[in-house]
């Protein structure tokens, strides 16, 4: 069987690639034993180039803000293709202070945001309760950041899942076992389901288990490294929304965020560990999530807990992800989005297809060239891995990561 691309990964980066490829005129496969799960499944939605900015990663903001503004257009493609809503909410981030320490933490990150430009309002306590009553009266600042939006990340998996079907896209419900080259190129791939796939381009979109793929050249393989989120789901018994904007909270430094959905859910998240590739819900990370998250809503506590999951980052060693055709010729790498994904979705798909079409893509994407010398001094290497990870990475490979 023969392609014209074929991708291995069918989270938000690869079937929105998949989409905007077959869109584009080629014939696409993804191939995923899980499509539509994985990290995209987990993840809350913020769309937040502006309170995610940290302090040495300014030269991501730029392509960040692209980023968020690629969404309007995005959504109204996928409403037209799909006829779904897929949670596109303008309402902005209010990031707010707990402690003293926390507003000062607060005042140099507003300070921070000036010197970059960006519009952020400084808001007291009180001028932070009028937007959210439910806040803390505990809380004494807050910062907020009008163009922060959020989105709905499985209701945007629902909406392309319909959009590739409608599109022609294949989707094949299998693992990767192996990928063949030649030297030059991938020459074939090879499937759980027993085929042989050729294509005559191939996206590497696998998320956390991108490295992992068996036959990838040491060099091809892109230093993507799983970094564990645990998230909560919390809902108002009567269906209320609790919240009306997205609030990142600060509590003794440690970052917290609760995520409000139309249907009344709190999506509370996250933490960040390295546990190579487990995804266990832990009763201590359980425990931080809502500890901190009721130190900046105490009405929380009277929210039922609905669900409690843990996804994996795909994390490089720049926290930048890796876009862009990579040491085979017909391999193009589409992964390393840590808590970027679903932001960086629309660009992604959009650069992947005009590679694929033989375009260029933005120059706004040359920060996340795999070639970059951050990455370059990683690529195929595992210094740091444990016996244990390197057991948990070859058994992934024999289930194609999921």
């Amino acid at each position: 069987m023969s392609v014209d691309v074929l991708i291995i990964g069918g989270g938000l980066i690869g079937l929105s690639c998949a989409w905007r490829s077959a869109e584009a005129g080629l014939d696409v496969t993804v191939v995923d034993p899980e499509p539509a799960r994985g990290a995209s499944h987990v993840a809350a939605g913020m769309l937040a180039p502006v309170t995610e900015v940290v302090y040495g990663e300014e030269d991501r903001l730029a392509f960040n803000i692209a980023a968020a503004r690629r969404w309007p257009q995005f959504v109204a493609d996928l409403r037209e293709a799909t006829g779904r809503d897929v949670g596109y909410r303008a309402t902005g981030t209010l990031l707010v202070g707990a402690h003293p320490d926390d507003a000062t933490a607060l005042a140099d990150l507003h300070a921070f945001h000036t010197e970059l430009g960006l519009e952020v309002a400084w808001l007291r306590g009180r001028e932070a309760r009028v937007r959210e009553p439910m806040l803390s009266p505990r809380v004494r600042v807050g910062l907020h950041a009008a163009e922060d939006h959020r989105v709905e990340p499985r209701a945007v998996l629902a909406a392309l899942l319909d959009a590739c079907d409608a599109s022609g896209v294949e989707l094949r419900r299998a693992s990767v076992d192996r990928v063949e080259t030649d030297g030059a190129r991938v020459s074939a791939v090879s499937s759980s389901d027993g085929q042989v796939l050729q294509a005559g381009e191939v996206v590497l979109a696998a998320g956390a288990w991108s490295q992992t793929i068996d036959g990838l050249p040491d060099a091809a393989r892109p230093p993507v490294r799983p970094l564990k989120g645990q998230v909560l789901h919390l809902r108002d018994p009567d269906g209320q929304p609790v919240l009306a904007t997205t609030v990142r909270g600060l509590v003794d430094h440690r970052n917290i965020y609760l995520l409000p959905r139309d249907d009344g859910r709190l999506v509370v998240g996250s933490t960040q560990e390295e546990r190579g590739f487990d995804t266990a819900v832990t009763a201590g990370g359980t425990r931080e999530l809502l500890d901190d998250a009721a130190t900046v809503v105490p009405g929380i506590d009277e929210l039922e807990l609905t669900e409690a999951v843990a996804g994996l980052r795909p994390t490089t060693p720049d926290n930048t992800p890796a876009i862009g055709r990579h040491h085979l010729d017909n391999l193009v790498v589409a992964t390393g989005h840590h808590r970027n994904g679903v932001l960086l979705t629309p660009i992604t798909a959009e650069a992947v297809t005009a590679l694929l079409a033989g375009g260029r893509p933005d120059p706004l994407l040359d920060v996340a060239a795999p070639d970059r010398p951050a990455l370059a001094v990683s690529h195929g290497r595992r210094e740091d891995t444990s016996p244990a990870l390197e057991a948990l990475i070859t058994a992934n490979r024999t289930t194609g990561g999921r």
